[in-house]
């Protein structure tokens, strides 16, 4: 083969730099405003059992987020390359770590996500228009295979439908927020002293779960680094799209809350997956219920959207490195430059989740994982400034190291909550993902015979 024909066929591997900074700020804010913002209510004031601490969670949660983003950031700029944190966890850690990462969102994170999001909007769906529960997995599959046909039209044309499904999404939550504060509230929010509800085993063990709970609503701002090397200027836009983006979910999320909170007793908001709905329908009445369910419909629709359009960039990278079976047939970009296998493959893995159903276990499950990973991104901002202190950053987190050392101790405590109240869901998303380690050994040993 000659080397033109190779730069033809390199040059046909490569993504096109086609997306600006707003696609990628709302591919943030677009993958994390997702289903948690109306149904996570439930549970952090189960958990707090009250006002003070529900809103103090959700802040701290925020905030660690964005101390998350602010210090993971510095690695996107300095390592602008698609495949995100399976990059930088490689350039810290090792080809190994980086695989069992790349291995665990590819097998379980992605595909839960989009196969949990798809099964909520077909609840919703259902509701909406009093379907019986038949429909629910047809029409989650039909959502499911429709977002991931947008996507194949190219990285632009996913950008902007992200785009539109942020600014859709935002409509009823500005309305919620706007006419729930303008309302004279049923409920009198009182926020200081915090204190901790009377059923709750104590202050800080409600702290702990309720932030836990918020954690999980936050998920999703760090995979927009899977597309990174699709920005057009991704030393700018993307520790720009990370932090801004993070910023704009704490504090839609806060002010939801506070809505939430001033509307109806926490006792009616304690474990009610129904809270949206029975707040909308106290502000606009029944009109309100359905407001909110379409735009719970659209929320879903676009958060799924960013976990495609991320998630089958995974798998493409992985197998451009060789790393998996059938690597090159994951490798291959269709006319539009999309991993068009790489997303066939987390469609199914995708659909037969939807068919088995209990996907709450499994996103639980591996955001435990995951954060042993985000933990270590945090760690390996300060281990590449010392070990390549001349790799270029054009962004550098800001006060360093205080806010990659706050993001570390979030990362721990958030693990060792987990630890602590689900020991059997640590070890299945332990044991699932170190079975990446025989797939792993092969690809090695494969690599070495030839």
């Amino acid at each position: 083969m000659s080397n033109k024909e190779e730069m033809v066929i390199e040059d046909s591997n490569q993504l096109n730099r086609t997306m600006t900074f707003f696609p990628a700020l709302s591919t943030v804010m677009g993958t994390v405003i997702g289903g948690g913002v109306f149904f996570k209510t439930a549970s952090v004031t189960q958990s707090t059992g009250s006002a003070s601490l529900t809103l103090l969670s959700w802040f701290l949660g925020g905030v660690i987020s964005i101390c998350a983003g602010l210090t993971a950031a510095e690695l996107s700029a300095a390592i602008p390359e698609t495949g995100g944190m399976v990059r930088y966890i490689e350039r810290a850690y090792g080809k190994l770590w980086s695989f069992l990462l790349g291995w665990a969102l590819i097998i379980i994170y992605f595909p839960a996500n989009v196969a949990a999001l798809s099964i909520v909007f077909g609840t919703q769906f259902k509701n909406l228009f009093g379907l019986s529960n038949s429909v629910v997995v047809p029409i989650a599959i039909l959502v499911g295979a429709s977002i991931m046909l947008i996507n194949f039209l190219g990285a632009r044309a996913s950008g902007i439908f992200q785009s539109i499904t942020l600014v859709c999404k935002l409509i009823p939550l500005a309305l919620i927020v706007i006419f729930g504060l303008l309302r004279q509230g049923d409920v009198s929010v009182s926020l200081f002293p915090v204190t901790a509800g009377a059923q709750t085993s104590g202050f800080f063990p409600a702290l702990g779960a309720g932030l836990l709970a918020t954690m999980f609503a936050y998920d999703g701002w760090i995979h927009v680094g899977n597309i990174s090397g699709e920005l057009k200027n991704p030393e700018r836009d993307l520790p720009r799209s990370i932090a801004g983006g993070l910023f704009g979910v704490m504090l839609i999320y806060l002010l939801v809350n506070f809505v939430y909170l001033k509307t109806l007793p926490i006792d009616l908001l304690s474990g009610n997956d129904n809270a949206a709905m029975d707040v909308s329908k106290r502000i606009f009445g029944n009109l309100g219920g359905k407001l909110v369910t379409i735009g719970i419909l659209i929320s879903v629709y676009g958060s799924i959207n960013g976990y495609t359009m991320t998630g089958m960039r995974i798998p493409y990278t992985m197998g451009l490195d060789k790393q998996l079976p059938y690597s090159s047939q994951l490798a291959k970009l269709n006319r539009n430059k999309v991993p068009f296998i790489a997303g066939f493959f987390e469609l199914a893995v995708a659909i037969v989740m939807m068919l088995l159903g209990g996907f709450d276990i499994l996103t639980d499950m591996l955001v435990f994982v995951i954060w042993i990973f985000y933990t270590l991104v945090f760690f390996a901002v300060i281990k590449l400034r010392k070990k390549e202190p001349d790799l270029p950053r054009p962004y550098k987190v800001p006060l360093y190291p205080f806010i990659p050392i706050i993001s570390i101790i979030g990362g721990v405590f958030i693990l060792s909550m987990t630890l602590i109240n689900q020991l059997s869901l640590v070890i299945t998303g332990l044991g699932l993902t170190a079975l990446g380690i025989p797939f792993y050994l092969y690809a090695n040993r494969k690599k070495t015979r030839k």
